[in-house]
């Protein structure tokens, strides 16, 4: 995720990071140069010259915007719900971190259950990037449970049954209220919620189709607009044809990035920073010293 103030506006105009126009660089270069092209045969090679009223592009650009439209707001729509599922495990896990510090008996142990809590977070993002299941855990969790853990594909699960084990344990102890216990397990309930939902993200992409049919109908508007401009831009031709692919490419580019939000590229979210926030929150409450947050790195970018 990129994270920097926003600059001045002309500056604004010159901005790289975050513009995807290194992902589109070729693309452009090519849409250029075919332009270039047209105009030079249009110019110099007579029984080259085609050219086309701006009515099937009017019609065309409607069309294609407003599927554009659509592939994009679907796109923001599994990013803006994977956000609001990470935020929940954030809001969850301190109100168990909190709940078992003062629904417990003085003699209860809640440090490794608390610390558990953040485990289970770097076990969520590890699954969702595809990462070892204990990275980032090995300072969270017991051993037993990482041996466990240990070639897992849903280790988060694995996780939230041995939280549900230490609350079990707590009850039958008699350092927990068994009238107490169910609102704690519904917390549990609800990580678990927020992990299936964001696997439903992760593993349930949009239909394949739609970024064909998009692909191949924005290439295919950006190739025949040079003959509807020939005539009336002239030598501008390249430029004019340059910007609006770019938009189209663009929009394109970012619809692919917003649809797998835990990746690691430089739209998707900052999970490793979500991570870290978590562990800190638990910490302090635990009165221990806190990791330091994850900062942008030089290219204004947050993992």
């Amino acid at each position: 995720m990129i994270v920097r103030p926003r600059p001045h506006w002309l500056r604004l105009l010159f901005v790289r990071r975050g513009s995807l126009v290194h992902k589109i660089f070729t693309q452009q270069c090519l849409m250029f140069a075919w332009s270039a092209a047209i105009i030079y045969a249009h110019a110099h090679l007579q029984h080259w010259q085609i050219s086309l009223t701006a009515a099937p592009f009017s019609l065309m650009g409607l069309a294609l915007a407003i599927f554009l439209g659509f592939r994009i707001n679907a796109s923001y729509d599994r990013y803006w719900e994977a956000r609001k599922h990470w935020g929940a495990v954030l809001v969850e896990v301190r109100n168990l971190a909190r709940q078992a510090q003062t629904l417990t008996s003085t003699a209860s142990q809640p440090r490794p259950f608390i610390l558990g809590l953040a485990g289970f977070a770097a076990a969520m993002r590890n699954q969702l990037r595809s990462e070892a299941s204990d990275h980032g855990c090995r300072h969270l969790l017991p051993e037993s449970l990482l041996a466990q853990m240990q070639g897992k594909r849903f280790a988060p699960v694995l996780v939230l049954r041995w939280l549900g084990e230490w609350l079990r344990d707590e009850r039958e102890a008699g350092r927990l209220d068994p009238v107490l216990a169910p609102k704690m397990e519904a917390s549990l309930d609800a990580l678990s919620m927020a992990h299936g939902s964001c696997e439903r993200i992760a593993y349930n992409p949009l239909p394949f189709s739609y970024a064909v049919i998009l692909h191949r109908a924005a290439y295919l508007f950006c190739l025949l607009l040079p003959f509807g401009l020939v005539e009336s831009v002239g030598l501008m031709t390249p430029l004019v044809v340059t910007f609006v692919s770019y938009t189209f490419f663009a929009l394109e580019a970012l619809s692919d990035e917003i649809e797998e939000p835990f990746g690691r590229s430089t739209n998707d979210l900052a999970l490793d920073a979500m991570v870290v926030t978590i562990e800190i929150s638990l910490r302090e409450l635990l009165g221990e010293t806190p990791p330091a947050a994850l900062q942008p790195d030089c290219n204004y970018l947050l993992t």
